[in-house]
């Protein structure tokens, strides 16, 4: 029996995909359109359609497309330029020795934060969440970290289209002060949370640089009984390194393929 049912449209965004998986540096419409020998109104269309679902990332430099984390989400590869979470992952188990608090490693997906791996603490009470779980990207440290790397202009726009939740008492929804909270998060490399975003818990995040084609970063988050003054100039100090440090070989890792 034959599939009457074609699905050309389908068919073309998976060649699109498939594409632009075996590019890491990204792909064009253009370049798309030429090598598939599909319209370029197509493509433009169905990269569109990709591009709010997260399936890819576009470029706004260079106007190429790379894999999205949406991808990675369905349990697919999303990202095989650089493979993140393996270099990531024994700073991410050194600084949870030095903090005592669980790790947590994650990238920007559209207006969400979505969590790729994380190194449990070893105390029996402990802050934890399966990989692939979204936050929203208003949320606490993490969110601030993800917010400093968009412009003063988008991040606005969010405000103003999607406003600030209210998740606990201490979330800072006035919009001036958000926005010195942004300011101050991109001036320093990271930021603090303190019962913003759940009650009873403390964070700090640390942006991640190097991966040009999407935002992620590295953050501890423990309770807030176990994390005084001392601890979270601790934490600060141990999160601002292993970021770095991911960077830097993110970097090398980057410059040697």
């Amino acid at each position: 029996m034959t599939n009457s049912y074609q699905a050309p449209t389908v068919k073309k965004a998976f060649r699109i995909l498939r594409a632009v998986s075996k590019n890491r540096h990204g792909m064009g419409v253009s370049e798309l359109s030429k090598r598939l020998s599909i319209g370029k109104s197509t493509v433009f269309g169905i990269l569109n359609a990709l591009e709010e679902l997260g399936a890819v990332v576009r470029d706004p430099k260079t106007k190429t497309f790379t894999l999205g984390v949406t991808l990675f989400e369905l349990g697919r590869a999303a990202y095989s330029r650089i493979d993140i979470k393996e270099i990531a992952r024994p700073f991410m188990e050194g600084l949870m020795e030095r903090a005592q608090e669980s790790v947590f490693l994650g990238v920007r997906n559209g207006e969400h934060v979505t969590i790729i791996d994380i190194v449990e603490s070893m105390q029996d009470l402990k802050i934890t969440a399966p990989v692939g779980t979204r936050i929203p990207l208003f949320a606490g440290a993490t969110g601030k970290v993800f917010m400093a790397s968009m412009t003063e202009e988008k991040v606005a726009e969010l405000i103003q289209t999607k406003g600030i939740s209210h998740f606990t008492k201490n979330t800072v929804v006035n919009p001036m002060r958000f926005m010195e909270e942004i300011r101050a998060a991109r001036r320093k490399g990271y930021a603090t949370d303190d019962e913003e975003y759940i009650s009873g818990v403390r964070a700090v995040a640390a942006a991640i640089e190097g991966t040009r084609a999407f935002s992620s970063a590295i953050w501890v988050v423990g309770f807030k009984p176990r994390i005084d003054a001392r601890k979270m100039g601790l934490l600060v100090e141990e999160t601002l390194k292993a970021a770095r440090t991911i960077s830097e070989k993110i970097q090398k890792t980057d410059a040697v393929q």
